[in-house]
């Protein structure tokens, strides 16, 4: 099992201690399931890391574009965690899950002025700063405001993880920060420094997603601290903060690696606190930002099978009453699974398929090539480790409703997003 909270009982598919069928056949497919004891066992694991390594130095935001709804946000809250949001639609929820946002740090490489407008007005903790433009934007709304706005500028330290191009962000070529390399940084903190209404507090630094090591940590955290050791001798800045983002990699198929986060965290705080010593640095608030590693592996999600195709000579087809509009990451990243027959969880996996969607596309495909019990129509198809970057991605393409999130807690299980009716999707046509 790739997940200590999947288990096989007479050949049933349980997850987080409960059948997985009967859920299905209480709350109808597609369904996402959440495994709220496995988000905060993961939660408790960092922030007792960060704790441990760093001390009152050490601090964990949840990066809520992984999983972000109202119950979240409330789990977040009651575990400690910070937060980071990306979008007002982001800040809202948070807001109306009663989340305290002096504890938000706001993303984004473009916010409008409405969205930095609406920040402000909700108090937002720290601005993660892309650019010179929204400097000037925050700078003017806080002088409306009467605030001085906390900021920390986003920065590229100039590294390649090998993981997905498409989240590799680290890198100097990207549409995310600033270039250290390229001396472009040093101007931006040059610039910060010129404004009335804005506090910089530090700078972030996010190297991508999927990384299996700390590897690209160190690098990443010596590069920064050189450059808050050079912030410091030509500006006098004290560096308060310094943001090292997420980017732990969580198995999806046997074949992945499993990452003991205590150890990497001790890993990196050695390599900081070192570099600091070395340099003549008090070490600054070190803060790290998990998303994916939080949620990816309390989440599975539950389809019915309807048709299996056959193609004499070349490949089998099962598809399932879901596909790219609750899961996309296939079709994006060429993302892997497992999956399981939930209904037939201990029989032999002796059919080769594809299991693809509904959706009229023909690259709506859920995963390629894989083995499975030989499905049949009515069948309950599981597939593990959604709990990132699915719910979050799901969109109405074909017009077809979103599934429902229910949490599983303790044998018990609720509903903490409904599901989407055909109504509620023509509800904004006029």
């Amino acid at each position: 099992m790739i997940c200590n909270n999947i288990s096989i009982r007479e050949n049933k598919l349980y997850f987080a201690g409960i059948d997985t069928t009967k859920l299905a056949e209480k709350y109808g497919t597609p369904l996402y399931l959440m495994d709220e004891e496995k988000i905060r066992e993961k939660c408790r694991i960092y922030t007792g890391a960060m704790s441990k390594y760093f001390g009152e130095k050490g601090c964990v935001i949840y990066a809520g574009k992984a999983a972000s709804f109202k119950r979240i946000y409330e789990i977040m809250q009651e575990e400690n965690m910070g937060i980071d949001v990306v979008s007002v639609g982001e800040i809202y929820s948070a807001t109306v899950a009663g989340y305290p946002l002096e504890n938000a740090y706001f993303h984004g490489n473009n916010k409008t002025d409405y969205d930095v407008e609406f920040a402000i007005k909700n108090k937002v903790g720290y601005f993660v700063v892309d650019n010179r433009e929204e400097l000037e934007v925050i700078d003017r709304y806080a002088f409306a405001n009467n605030i001085k706005q906390k900021v920390i500028l986003r920065l590229t330290p100039g590294i390649d993880t090998h993981t997905y191009e498409a989240v590799n962000t680290g890198k100097v070529d990207s549409k995310f920060g600033t270039a250290i390399e390229t001396g472009q940084a040093r101007e931006m903190v040059a610039y910060a420094l010129t404004f009335h209404n804005i506090e910089l507090c530090g700078f972030h630094c996010h190297i991508g997603s999927q990384v299996f090591d700390s590897d690209t940590f160190f690098r990443g955290s010596e590069i920064m601290i050189d450059f808050i050791s050079s912030m410091k001798d030509e500006f006098g800045f004290v560096t308060k903060i310094l943001d090292l983002g997420g980017g732990y990699g969580v198995p999806y198929v046997e074949s992945d690696p499993t990452i003991d986060i205590d150890d990497n965290i001790r890993q990196v705080a050695d390599v900081i606190k070192s570099k600091c010593n070395k340099l003549g640095l008090e070490l600054p608030k070190i803060i790290m930002e998990p998303g994916r590693s939080i949620v990816a592996d309390a989440g599975m999600t539950l389809y019915t099978v309807g048709t299996v195709k056959k193609i004499t000579g070349y490949k089998n087809y099962v598809s399932v009453d879901g596909g790219m509009t609750d899961n996309p990451r296939f079709a994006l990243y060429g993302s892997q699974y497992t999956l399981y027959v939930a209904n037939r969880a201990e029989e032999e996996n002796n059919f080769k398929c594809s299991v693809v969607g509904r959706c009229c596309e023909s690259g709506d495909i859920i995963q390629e090539d894989v083995m499975l019990p030989e499905p049949t129509r009515g069948d309950v198809l599981a597939v593990c480790t959604t709990g990132a970057y699915n719910y979050s991605m799901a969109s109405n393409y074909n017009r077809i409703p979103r599934p429902p999130v229910v949490m599983l807690n303790n044998g018990e299980d609720y509903i903490a997003v409904n599901r989407e009716t055909i109504e509620d999707i023509i509800s904004l046509d006029v």
